[in-house]
């Protein structure tokens, strides 16, 4: 676990906190907490009330405060917040498509309305969650630093979320040049674990759901994009270790490099090492794939060296990464 002890007796302030990786998070800072000298103070912006209070109960009833509100329309506020992590985000591939208008505008203004609260609170730090997506569609499997170049066709409309993430990358560094404001991007590769909802409907949700239930994994294309993937609690610490050591001003990039595989690789380890070699993978390639909202095939496989040179080293690999998960998803 990252050392908090930098963030005891202040207070962060989570967007996106009912997601994967806001509740990732605030679990980290009240598992910190049970140890403390002096707590950790944890401000949640929710969205859904009700959600709130059904995914993070336990954190309420140890003192988390919930902000409710949509981070496209909140006023900025002293709140007493010193430091900020901002993940409210449009996840859903589908939702690129189908969505597009509102996940730029979600990206944009809730970022700007997130710098502009850390300006009103004067924070010490703000990381702003972006992703690896933001490196278009490498063709090759070069190391892909925080200076590579991308080749976004802004007029696909898929390419909405990446280029709302880039936008938002270039709105963090003004705020740092003009305002001061202590901004710093990690850029995330596609992170999972345990808290994965079971209707989830990314392609590792999906693999996760034929082991547990027997079925064949069935991939729409020929499996060929290349990435690395990311512990849940690994990028939590990713993040906990750039809000704590980063520089302002600069991106850092987060992926366990060991995992650099295919998806029709991942398919097979899921298939073999978690569901006992019960399942098979099939390949039933389907024309209309890019109206699913898939990314085109890339090779992402991103050099890390940057976020490890701040003491980071990722713990869980693919494997168990997957076990951990279909355990929870099996209970």
């Amino acid at each position: 676990m990252t050392d908090m002890k930098k963030f005891e007796g202040t207070t962060l302030l989570v967007t996106g906190a009912t997601g994967l990786i806001g509740r990732t998070l605030i679990k980290k800072i009240f598992d910190w907490n049970k140890h403390a000298s002096e707590p950790i103070g944890v401000i949640a912006v929710v969205r859904n009330q009700q959600k709130a209070q059904t995914v993070l109960c336990e954190y309420i009833e140890r003192g988390l405060r919930l902000l409710t509100a949509d981070v496209r329309c909140l006023e900025p506020q002293n709140v007493g917040a010193d430091y900020i992590i901002h993940g409210a985000s449009q996840t859903s591939s589908r939702g690129f498509i189908e969505t597009p208008v509102e996940t730029v505008m979600t990206a944009v203004e809730g970022t700007v309305n997130m710098l502009e609260f850390a300006r009103v609170n004067d924070v010490k730090g703000f990381v702003y969650l972006s992703s690896m997506e933001v490196y278009g569609t490498p063709s090759t499997d070069e190391k892909i630093d925080e200076k590579h170049s991308t080749d976004l066709d802004p007029m696909s409309v898929r390419t909405c979320y990446p280029e709302s993430k880039r936008m938002c990358e270039s709105i963090c560094a003004s705020y740092r040049s003009e305002y001061g404001v202590p901004a710093m991007v990690v850029r995330l590769t596609q992170t999972f674990g345990p808290g994965v909802e079971y209707s989830d409907g990314r392609v590792f949700a999906e693999f996760a759901r034929c082991a547990v239930e027997g079925r064949n994994i069935v991939l729409n294309t020929k499996g060929e994009t290349k990435r690395s993937y990311l512990y849940t609690e690994d990028a939590a610490d990713a993040i906990f270790t750039v809000l704590a050591g980063g520089t302002a001003g600069e991106a850092y990039n987060a992926a366990n490099e060991a995992t650099y595989c295919s998806i029709y690789e991942m398919a097979c380890l899921v298939a073999k090492e978690c569901a006992g070699g019960k399942i098979e993978v099939e390949i039933r390639e389907r024309a209309d794939a890019a109206k699913l909202g898939y990314a085109p095939t890339l090779h992402m496989n991103l050099d890390t060296s940057k976020l490890r040179s701040l003491g980071w080293e990722p713990q869980v690999g693919l494997a168990d990464m997957y076990r951990n998960m279909i355990k929870e998803l099996n209970r």
